[in-house]
């Protein structure tokens, strides 16, 4: 059996006493590739070293997350696009819109946005979404992307059926995380009539930990329970959701 983390932080200082044994303990349960979102120019360096340190394991992103799109974008935007100059990246992100902490750089959100759509565009490369507070919006800035042809993931899927439909019909998958554990979340209902052709599974490590360990550092051995828990509302076996949502991540990735 074979499962992929497709969205995790294991490069950040949560996971610096124990990395070798965190990938370890997600390899024993079928684990086998760990793509990494990038969040700004301070992470970088620390991503490309988890990639060197497990070649074919880890996979580094590149981009800058909405949250850390501030007075200097434009900056943070010419380390990005040299890095996608100088080396080739599984995927642009996380990026995205975000209006839930601070909506002071709404407009530079959207430019940064789709600035980097436009960069994947070119590349032939997905990209990684984050949104939050900003559904309908973050829906609508990537339709016009989405028709070119680019393609990805709406990384911590928290909407509505109605938002899953929107998402699916521009070619996007939905990223599924710990919060489908979560008792009143209203995600199992949201995606229960979704094709498990349409998710991929995701843990968002160290954030956003799945039932039981809700409240504690997450990781990526715990993506079996956000497996398990689809599987439960889906009726499907545990084998078929890995198998399924594996096939996804590896068409999206291609690798």
């Amino acid at each position: 059996m074979k499962l992929i983390d497709t969205h995790c932080h294991l490069y950040l200082d949560e996971f610096g006493s124990d990395i070798i044994n965190v990938i370890e303990r997600a390899k024993s349960i079928g684990v086998q590739k760990f793509y990494l979102p990038a969040i700004d120019s301070d992470v970088i360096g620390q991503m490309i070293l988890l990639e060197k340190s497990f070649p074919g394991v880890c996979f580094a992103m590149t981009g800058l997350h909405p949250c850390a799109v501030k007075g200097n974008f434009k900056n943070e935007l010419k380390i990005v696009e040299d890095w996608l100059q100088a080396r080739k990246f599984c995927a642009i992100g996380e990026i995205g819109l975000d209006f839930y902490w601070d909506k002071t750089f709404t407009t530079q959100q959207y430019e940064a946005f789709e600035i980097q759509m436009q960069w994947a565009l070119e590349r032939k490369i997905p990209i990684v979404i984050h949104t939050r507070n900003a559904m309908q919006e973050t829906i609508d800035a990537v339709k016009p992307f989405a028709v070119k042809g680019l393609r990805g993931i709406f990384h911590c899927f928290s909407g509505s059926e109605k938002d899953a439909m929107a998402i699916i019909d521009m070619g996007f998958h939905l990223g599924i995380g710990g919060v489908i554990t979560y008792k009143n979340s209203g995600l199992a209902d949201a995606i229960k009539n979704i094709s498990i052709e349409n998710i991929v599974l995701e843990t968002d490590a160290p954030y956003l930990t799945p039932v039981p360990f809700r409240g504690k550092r997450n990781e990526s051995s715990y993506i079996k329970y956000v497996a398990e828990k689809i599987a439960e509302i889906k009726n499907m076996t545990f084998e078929e959701v890995a198998a399924a949502t594996t096939a996804n991540a590896e068409k999206i990735f291609g690798n």
